[in-house]
Protein backbone atom coordinates (compact mmCIF):
# COMPACT_ATOMS: atom_id res chain seq x y z
CA UNK A 1 0.00 0.00 0.00
CA UNK A 2 1.31 3.60 -0.90
CA UNK A 3 -0.19 6.58 -0.87
CA UNK A 4 0.61 10.11 -2.60
CA UNK A 5 1.57 13.54 -2.29
CA UNK A 6 1.47 15.12 -5.59
CA UNK A 7 3.96 12.71 -7.39
CA UNK A 8 5.61 11.60 -3.87
CA UNK A 9 4.86 7.82 -3.78
CA UNK A 10 4.79 7.50 0.12
CA UNK A 11 4.51 5.10 3.00
CA UNK A 12 1.11 5.13 4.41
CA UNK A 13 2.27 5.90 7.45
CA UNK A 14 4.02 9.34 7.97
CA UNK A 15 6.26 10.62 11.14
CA UNK A 16 5.27 13.54 13.26
CA UNK A 17 8.02 15.24 14.94
CA UNK A 18 7.31 18.00 17.05
CA UNK A 19 7.42 15.26 20.11
CA UNK A 20 11.01 15.44 19.53
CA UNK A 21 11.40 19.07 20.02
CA UNK A 22 8.96 20.59 22.24
CA UNK A 23 8.06 19.74 26.38
CA UNK A 24 9.17 16.51 27.83
CA UNK A 25 11.06 15.93 24.76
CA UNK A 26 13.88 13.23 24.86
CA UNK A 27 17.50 13.47 24.63
CA UNK A 28 19.12 14.20 20.71
CA UNK A 29 20.28 10.16 20.55
CA UNK A 30 17.15 9.17 21.41
CA UNK A 31 15.26 11.34 18.69
CA UNK A 32 17.56 10.33 16.20
CA UNK A 33 17.09 6.51 16.99
CA UNK A 34 13.52 7.18 16.65
CA UNK A 35 13.63 8.56 13.07
CA UNK A 36 15.87 5.52 12.44
CA UNK A 37 13.51 3.14 13.16
CA UNK A 38 11.02 5.28 11.19
CA UNK A 39 13.12 5.28 8.68
CA UNK A 40 13.99 1.47 9.19
CA UNK A 41 10.08 0.47 8.83
CA UNK A 42 9.80 2.14 5.80
CA UNK A 43 8.57 5.54 6.55
CA UNK A 44 9.73 7.83 3.62
CA UNK A 45 7.11 10.96 5.21
CA UNK A 46 8.42 13.02 7.78
CA UNK A 47 5.99 16.25 9.11
CA UNK A 48 7.97 19.30 10.98
CA UNK A 49 7.72 23.12 11.19
CA UNK A 50 10.40 25.95 12.31
CA UNK A 51 7.85 26.31 15.50
CA UNK A 52 8.54 22.95 16.85
CA UNK A 53 10.83 23.93 19.52
CA UNK A 54 10.75 24.60 23.41
CA UNK A 55 12.99 27.65 24.01
CA UNK A 56 12.71 31.41 22.06
CA UNK A 57 16.25 31.12 20.70
CA UNK A 58 16.02 27.38 19.06
CA UNK A 59 13.21 27.98 16.11
CA UNK A 60 13.51 25.28 14.22
CA UNK A 61 14.87 22.64 16.33
CA UNK A 62 12.81 20.08 15.06
CA UNK A 63 14.15 21.05 11.22
CA UNK A 64 17.78 20.59 12.56
CA UNK A 65 17.24 17.35 14.30
CA UNK A 66 15.37 16.03 11.27
CA UNK A 67 18.30 16.83 8.83
CA UNK A 68 21.19 15.47 11.59
CA UNK A 69 19.05 12.36 11.66
CA UNK A 70 18.85 12.01 7.88
CA UNK A 71 22.19 12.93 7.02
CA UNK A 72 23.77 10.03 10.18
CA UNK A 73 21.33 7.55 8.80
CA UNK A 74 23.07 4.09 6.53
CA UNK A 75 20.23 4.22 4.50
CA UNK A 76 19.37 5.93 1.48
CA UNK A 77 17.21 8.93 2.14
CA UNK A 78 16.80 9.68 -1.63
CA UNK A 79 12.90 8.87 -1.17
CA UNK A 80 12.37 11.02 1.71
CA UNK A 81 9.89 13.76 1.53
CA UNK A 82 10.51 16.55 4.43
CA UNK A 83 7.70 18.86 5.08
CA UNK A 84 7.74 21.78 6.94
CA UNK A 85 5.25 24.57 7.86
CA UNK A 86 5.68 27.97 8.58
CA UNK A 87 3.07 31.34 10.14
CA UNK A 88 3.02 29.36 13.80
CA UNK A 89 5.12 30.66 16.03
CA UNK A 90 6.26 29.85 19.78
CA UNK A 91 7.49 33.11 21.67
CA UNK A 92 9.06 30.61 24.45
CA UNK A 93 6.24 31.13 26.90
CA UNK A 94 4.94 28.11 26.32
CA UNK A 95 2.36 30.00 23.87
CA UNK A 96 1.60 30.02 20.62
CA UNK A 97 1.13 33.21 17.88
CA UNK A 98 0.67 33.45 14.58
CA UNK A 99 2.50 35.51 11.62
CA UNK A 100 1.23 35.41 8.11
CA UNK A 101 2.53 38.18 6.70
CA UNK A 102 3.91 37.31 3.34
CA UNK A 103 6.91 38.53 4.43
CA UNK A 104 7.40 36.14 7.39
CA UNK A 105 6.61 33.39 5.24
CA UNK A 106 8.84 34.26 2.88
CA UNK A 107 11.49 34.39 5.30
CA UNK A 108 10.72 31.82 7.60
CA UNK A 109 10.81 28.96 4.38
CA UNK A 110 13.87 30.20 3.25
CA UNK A 111 15.58 29.68 6.53
CA UNK A 112 14.25 26.17 6.47
CA UNK A 113 15.65 25.43 3.53
CA UNK A 114 19.04 25.90 5.35
CA UNK A 115 18.43 24.13 8.47
CA UNK A 116 17.12 21.18 6.34
CA UNK A 117 20.11 21.29 4.16
CA UNK A 118 18.25 21.17 1.27
CA UNK A 119 18.37 22.94 -2.20
CA UNK A 120 14.14 23.39 -2.08
CA UNK A 121 11.66 22.12 0.53
CA UNK A 122 10.03 19.08 -0.76
CA UNK A 123 6.83 20.12 1.04
CA UNK A 124 5.67 23.62 2.57
CA UNK A 125 2.37 24.19 4.12
CA UNK A 126 1.70 27.51 5.36
CA UNK A 127 0.94 26.42 9.10
CA UNK A 128 -2.21 28.50 10.54
CA UNK A 129 -4.32 31.17 9.23
CA UNK A 130 -3.45 34.70 10.88
CA UNK A 131 -6.80 37.14 11.80
CA UNK A 132 -4.30 39.82 11.40
CA UNK A 133 -3.51 38.97 7.60
CA UNK A 134 -6.04 38.36 5.03
CA UNK A 135 -5.83 34.52 3.68
CA UNK A 136 -4.96 35.20 0.28
CA UNK A 137 -1.62 37.19 1.13
CA UNK A 138 -0.79 34.83 3.22
CA UNK A 139 -1.20 32.28 0.47
CA UNK A 140 0.27 34.59 -2.40
CA UNK A 141 3.58 34.24 -0.45
CA UNK A 142 3.37 30.26 -0.78
CA UNK A 143 2.93 30.80 -4.25
CA UNK A 144 5.39 33.31 -4.99
CA UNK A 145 7.84 30.32 -3.16
CA UNK A 146 6.55 27.91 -5.35
CA UNK A 147 7.11 29.97 -8.67
CA UNK A 148 10.31 30.99 -7.58
CA UNK A 149 12.10 27.50 -6.53
CA UNK A 150 12.41 27.42 -2.85
CA UNK A 151 9.81 24.85 -2.23
CA UNK A 152 8.49 21.97 -4.75
CA UNK A 153 4.93 21.36 -3.21
CA UNK A 154 2.40 23.45 -1.37
CA UNK A 155 0.08 22.55 1.23
CA UNK A 156 -2.06 24.45 4.09
CA UNK A 157 -2.71 23.60 7.34
CA UNK A 158 -5.52 24.18 10.01
CA UNK A 159 -7.86 25.65 7.22
CA UNK A 160 -11.42 25.11 6.36
CA UNK A 161 -13.12 24.33 3.20
CA UNK A 162 -13.12 27.84 2.09
CA UNK A 163 -9.98 28.65 2.81
CA UNK A 164 -8.73 25.10 0.95
CA UNK A 165 -10.82 26.13 -2.12
CA UNK A 166 -9.33 29.77 -2.62
CA UNK A 167 -5.82 28.40 -1.82
CA UNK A 168 -5.86 26.21 -4.74
CA UNK A 169 -7.22 29.06 -6.61
CA UNK A 170 -4.89 31.41 -5.70
CA UNK A 171 -1.98 28.93 -6.38
CA UNK A 172 -3.23 27.96 -9.65
CA UNK A 173 -4.34 23.90 -8.63
CA UNK A 174 -1.19 22.97 -7.21
CA UNK A 175 -2.11 23.16 -3.79
CA UNK A 176 -1.02 18.98 -2.81
CA UNK A 177 -2.24 18.66 0.93
CA UNK A 178 -4.14 19.90 3.70
CA UNK A 179 -2.66 19.41 7.38
CA UNK A 180 -5.61 19.52 9.63
CA UNK A 181 -6.03 17.85 13.19
CA UNK A 182 -8.62 14.92 13.21
CA UNK A 183 -8.59 11.60 15.64
CA UNK A 184 -11.81 9.91 17.50
CA UNK A 185 -11.70 12.41 19.34
CA UNK A 186 -11.63 15.51 17.27
CA UNK A 187 -13.70 14.44 13.62
CA UNK A 188 -14.41 18.26 12.88
CA UNK A 189 -11.89 18.02 10.09
CA UNK A 190 -14.14 15.24 8.62
CA UNK A 191 -15.73 17.78 5.86
CA UNK A 192 -12.19 18.82 5.14
CA UNK A 193 -11.00 15.14 4.78
CA UNK A 194 -14.52 14.56 2.11
CA UNK A 195 -13.56 17.94 0.05
CA UNK A 196 -9.59 16.38 0.25
CA UNK A 197 -10.87 13.50 -1.91
CA UNK A 198 -12.90 15.22 -4.06
CA UNK A 199 -9.68 17.58 -4.87
CA UNK A 200 -7.55 13.99 -5.24
CA UNK A 201 -4.80 16.10 -2.69
CA UNK A 202 -3.63 14.46 0.80
CA UNK A 203 -5.40 14.87 3.83
CA UNK A 204 -2.75 14.70 6.50
CA UNK A 205 -4.21 14.09 10.39
CA UNK A 206 -2.27 15.82 13.01
CA UNK A 207 -2.52 14.12 16.27
CA UNK A 208 -4.10 11.06 14.39
CA UNK A 209 -4.23 9.16 17.75
CA UNK A 210 -5.51 12.24 20.42
CA UNK A 211 -2.80 13.86 20.82
CA UNK A 212 0.15 12.91 23.46
CA UNK A 213 -1.83 12.40 26.49
CA UNK A 214 -5.04 10.80 24.08
CA UNK A 215 -3.01 8.45 22.52
CA UNK A 216 -2.21 6.33 25.85
CA UNK A 217 -5.68 5.75 26.43
CA UNK A 218 -7.31 5.82 23.26
CA UNK A 219 -8.87 2.62 23.51
CA UNK A 220 -10.30 3.36 26.90
CA UNK A 221 -11.49 6.61 25.77
CA UNK A 222 -12.77 4.88 22.31
CA UNK A 223 -13.65 0.76 24.25
CA UNK A 224 -15.00 0.27 20.09
CA UNK A 225 -11.29 0.64 19.13
CA UNK A 226 -10.04 -1.71 21.66
CA UNK A 227 -12.66 -4.11 21.06
CA UNK A 228 -11.37 -4.18 17.60
CA UNK A 229 -7.82 -4.53 18.64
CA UNK A 230 -8.75 -7.29 21.12
CA UNK A 231 -10.31 -9.23 18.60
CA UNK A 232 -7.35 -8.57 16.42
CA UNK A 233 -4.53 -9.27 18.82
CA UNK A 234 -2.99 -5.42 18.12
CA UNK A 235 -3.25 -2.07 19.53
CA UNK A 236 -5.62 0.30 19.65
CA UNK A 237 -3.32 2.45 18.31
CA UNK A 238 -2.98 0.65 15.19
CA UNK A 239 -6.62 0.11 14.84
CA UNK A 240 -6.74 4.17 15.07
CA UNK A 241 -4.68 4.36 11.97
CA UNK A 242 -5.85 1.80 10.13
CA UNK A 243 -9.58 3.36 10.58
CA UNK A 244 -8.20 6.47 9.44
CA UNK A 245 -6.30 5.03 6.08
CA UNK A 246 -9.58 3.52 5.54
CA UNK A 247 -11.79 6.39 5.79
CA UNK A 248 -10.29 7.58 2.31
CA UNK A 249 -7.33 6.88 -0.31
CA UNK A 250 -5.97 10.15 0.33
CA UNK A 251 -4.95 9.98 4.03
CA UNK A 252 -1.83 10.05 5.21
CA UNK A 253 -1.98 10.02 9.24
CA UNK A 254 1.53 11.48 10.87
CA UNK A 255 1.87 10.30 14.13
CA UNK A 256 4.01 11.96 16.51
CA UNK A 257 6.68 9.83 17.92
CA UNK A 258 9.90 10.42 20.36
CA UNK A 259 10.85 6.39 20.87
CA UNK A 260 11.39 3.85 18.42
CA UNK A 261 8.46 1.83 19.78
CA UNK A 262 5.93 3.89 19.37
CA UNK A 263 6.63 4.34 15.68
CA UNK A 264 7.55 0.56 15.12
CA UNK A 265 3.71 0.02 16.62
CA UNK A 266 1.87 2.70 14.36
CA UNK A 267 3.65 1.64 11.32
CA UNK A 268 1.77 -1.88 11.88
CA UNK A 269 -1.33 -0.33 10.88
CA UNK A 270 -0.20 -0.11 6.91
CA UNK A 271 -0.70 -4.05 7.48
CA UNK A 272 -4.42 -4.06 8.32
CA UNK A 273 -7.32 -4.18 6.44
CA UNK A 274 -10.56 -3.53 7.81
CA UNK A 275 -14.06 -5.31 7.59
CA UNK A 276 -16.91 -3.30 6.09
CA UNK A 277 -18.48 -3.94 9.45
CA UNK A 278 -15.72 -2.91 11.81
CA UNK A 279 -15.51 0.30 9.67
CA UNK A 280 -19.13 1.26 10.23
CA UNK A 281 -18.63 0.00 13.60
CA UNK A 282 -15.89 2.78 14.21
CA UNK A 283 -17.07 5.24 12.25
CA UNK A 284 -19.31 5.67 14.80
CA UNK A 285 -17.48 8.32 16.30
CA UNK A 286 -17.90 10.35 13.33
CA UNK A 287 -21.71 11.08 14.65
CA UNK A 288 -20.29 12.72 17.97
Amino acid sequence: MTRQIGNAKLFPIGLGGMPMSIEGRPDEAQSIRTIHAALDAGVNFIDTADSYHLHADEVGHNESLIAKALQQYGGMTDDVLVATKAGHLRPGDGTWTQDGSPKHVKEAAKASVKRLGVEAIGLFQFHRPDPKVPWAESIGAVAELLDEGWILMAGVSNANPEQIKQADEILSDRLVSVQNQFSPAFVSSYPEMELCQEMSIAFLPWSPLGGIRGAKDVGGTFPVFQEVADARGVSPQQITLAWELALSPFVIPIPGASRPESIEDSVKAAEIALSEDEVAALSAVLKG
